[in-house]
């Protein structure tokens, strides 16, 4: 298998970069606003999300996909996929969390996950993969 710059494998590797960036991005205005400028809590986390999905947008266009051409289109089918992908992982997780997930304890390293934090996890895996492709395919496809 040849690993270009243009590969999925390498395509994906660049995507789950650009989501650690923005999980660090996130948190780190959500902490300002509310830590240190004193901004509600909600406000913050708007915020917080808003600036990640901004980041996330540009990093995915640029560097993930090397996409150009409407720069609005684009925008406006990103938004469009994070809201499916959102939707499709808000439901894995509370089908999982409705089924024995919901009842469970799992100790890893003396540390407890409860069942809808193991849920969260698989959800969020989910949004990734789904993300990913929907933005490969819908969002920054060359034409």
């Amino acid at each position: 298998m040849q690993l270009n710059s243009d590969s999925s494998l390498i395509q994906f590797i660049k995507y789950g970069i650009v989501g650690a960036m923005n999980t660090m991005l996130t948190l780190g205005v959500i902490f300002l606003c509310k830590s240190c400028l004193g901004l509600n809590p909600y406000v913050s986390n708007g915020l917080g999300y808003a600036i990640g999905l901004i980041n996330s947008f540009i990093w995915n266009r640029r560097w993930v996909f090397k996409a150009d051409g409407s720069l609005s289109r684009h925008a406006l089918y990103f938004l469009l996929g994070f809201a499916i992908c959102y939707a499709v992982q808000l439901l894995v997780v509370w089908l999982l969390n409705k089924s024995a997930f919901g009842d469970l304890r799992v100790d890893v390293m003396g540390m407890v996950i409860s069942g809808y934090g193991l849920a969260t996890l698989i959800g969020n895996v989910v949004y990734t993969i789904c993300n990913f492709i929907y933005n490969k395919v819908v969002v920054f496809v060359k034409k």
